[in-house]
């Protein structure tokens, strides 16, 4: 295999022969480029819908109140289900071994006036928790804390692009604005990368605050909250459905009633996510997989031809004293080398596709296009064994021919 002799003489034999060798790579190169970018787009579009849900903790559960559409326990159908705070502090109560942050959360659109400059924001009214919920990021000030919930404070936590906004190149922390011409003070500026301009055009406040603002009321929008991960994603499940079958019996909605309460989990809608993109994932696989042996076939068929060809110059090797083994070997060495070769030209250009239109395929929702390290050897490894089988098969009927049957060969 390492024999200088046999190596000079295959790549002459190449370089004699260049026609023939850019068939037999071409069609090698094509197969690992298209599986390589079509599986490069698999795995951007896995990571499309995972990042999709970057923007909350992986343990989150969402929880509104809907509509009770069937009539229970007297009362009538289609009943407007409000959540409360005893709402809130009876999932505490009930759960709070199972609960690692909890929150309500009020929304409402605001006219925001800071000096001369005017906006129309979204202002959501939570619980310190919320921060942890949300993996809000504070870039100046602090956040929400226990005391502005317990002194009804009228402060806010600002995103970045409000800042930009209202305040200019100024530090919004300490500053005073109106919402809805009622006054408070900015306490901090957060971030959210992951989520994109929308979250960092809200504003948070206290959710007391709000309530109070709103002639003392006691209603809340909904309840979001994280579980502990020692539970894990069944016990995530069982979490939701006895959530559900707490808060159906306190307002009275029939068990069979599915509009009443709506639960939502993080962690599932990712595990179906994820299970629907590994499926895409694996029927793009396949289809790669299968121009990859498409290429194998192309070079088994331009390995008989080459084999055929050369089919006097066998005779004479095995004339001179050749074994059958080493006649084989030669031509299984200038096949793995092809191979090797074209398939790793293939691969290069396959991932400069890839990152050349990274930018441009998340209009496509494809996120980061790229093939895994192990992707790669294993293709590469699959080309070498396919180069091995396309070369051996007419290489060993070769080996076989007579030397005088080869002598005798236009």
């Amino acid at each position: 295999m390492f024999d200088l002799d046999r190596w000079r003489e295959i790549f002459q034999t190449i370089n004699k022969n260049k026609l023939r060798t850019l068939l037999a790579g071409f069609t090698v190169t094509l197969g690992i480029l298209i599986f390589t970018i079509l599986f490069g787009m698999g795995n951007g579009l896995k990571n499309t819908f995972y990042e999709s849900f970057q923007d909350d903790a992986q343990n989150t559960i969402f929880i509104y109140p809907g509509f009770a559409k069937k009539p229970f326990k007297g009362f009538k159908e289609n009943r407007r289900i409000e959540f409360k705070n005893e709402d809130l502090e009876l999932l505490k109560e009930k759960f709070g071994d199972r609960i690692e942050y909890i929150t309500a959360r009020i929304s409402d659109g605001v006219t925001v006036k800071y000096k001369s400059e005017y906006g129309n924001y979204t202002v959501r009214a939570v619980h310190p928790s919320h921060q942890y919920l949300e993996q809000t990021d504070i870039e100046k000030g602090r956040y929400i804390n226990e005391n502005d919930i317990k002194n009804d404070a009228r402060v806010a936590v600002i995103g970045r692009l409000v800042e930009e906004d209202l305040f200019g190149r100024d530090n919004a922390v300490g500053k005073y604005f109106t919402l809805n011409k009622i006054v408070y003070r900015v306490i901090g500026v957060f971030s959210d990368i992951g989520s994109g301009d929308r979250e960092e055009r809200n504003i948070y406040t206290p959710v007391t605050t709000q309530q109070l603002i709103y002639k003392n009321t006691d209603k809340i929008d909904q309840i979001n909250l994280s579980y502990n991960m020692s539970i894990g994603a069944s016990g995530a499940r069982r979490l939701s459905k006895d959530i559900e079958k707490l808060l159906k019996n306190k307002h009275n909605i029939a068990p069979s009633d599915q509009n009443g309460i709506y639960i939502e989990s993080v962690i599932e809608d990712l595990e179906q996510t994820l299970q629907f993109a590994n499926v895409l994932q694996i029927i793009v696989f396949f289809i790669g997989f299968g121009t990859l042996l498409a290429g194998v076939i192309g070079i088994s068929n331009i390995m008989v031809y080459i084999v055929k060809e050369r089919t006097k110059e066998l005779g004479i090797r095995k004339a001179l004293g050749a074994k059958p083994s080493a006649v084989i070997g030669m031509i299984l060495q200038e096949t793995v080398v092809i191979t090797m070769i074209f398939g790793y030209i293939g691969l290069l250009i396959g991932n400069f596709i890839l990152k050349s239109m990274g930018r441009k395929l998340e209009d496509w929702f494809i996120t980061n296009p790229n093939v895994s390290q192990g992707i790669i050897i294993f293709a590469t490894v699959t080309l070498v064994l396919a180069g091995l089988i396309a070369g051996y098969i007419p290489a060993r009927r070769a080996a076989k021919v007579k030397p005088i049957v080869a002598l005798r060969d236009e």
